[in-house]
């Protein structure tokens, strides 16, 4: 397993596992794979190519991308302390083999050398159990849930919001 920044040669394979991500669990992102299937890769390469507030991390077994997650800062002044977590996925022939906890173990290490930044915030809908205990496994603790943050195919999903205090 190895964990690196994504760049830009990277934004195909990306795009690749992020429709992936959409289809397989549609419930799991705000956007929907319907509203992204015709985008391309050049926003990836572009954000890749210069991360400054957002930073995603790749995990590869056998050089085949496994999974992602990203990390952004925020830009506002008074919301300049805190960075989010989102966009976790893990393929699932790839699940329950310490991929997810090695991603978010790298975000958590990044967000930390960000001069600045107190805390991490990851919203997880309330039904994914483990992304729930992987999170809390990492101390994350729940501040409130936001009824029917989603909704997909007339079905509401509540989300859990979850910060990590540095």
């Amino acid at each position: 397993m190895k964990i690196r920044l994504l760049n830009p040669d990277d934004a195909e394979d990306y795009l690749r596992i992020r429709l992936e991500a959409l289809q397989e669990s549609p419930y799991a992102f705000a956007s929907t794979y319907e509203e992204e299937k015709n985008k391309t890769a050049e926003k990836y390469k572009t954000r890749f190519a210069a991360p400054e507030k957002t930073f995603t991390f790749g995990v590869f077994e056998e050089s085949q991308l496994a999974g992602v997650v990203s990390l952004a800062s925020e830009s506002l002044l008074k919301l300049s302390h805190r960075t989010n977590i989102f966009a976790m996925y893990i393929k699932p022939g790839k699940r329950g083999l310490g991929l997810g906890k090695a991603l978010l173990s790298a975000a958590i290490e990044k967000a930390k050398s960000i001069e600045g930044i107190e805390q991490i915030c990851i919203s997880v809908v309330t039904t994914n159990i483990p992304a729930k205990k992987l999170y809390i496994s990492f101390g994350f603790e729940g501040i409130g849930i936001e009824k029917k943050a989603l909704k997909f195919n007339d079905t509401y999903y509540d989300e859990e919001h979850m910060v990590l205090y540095l």
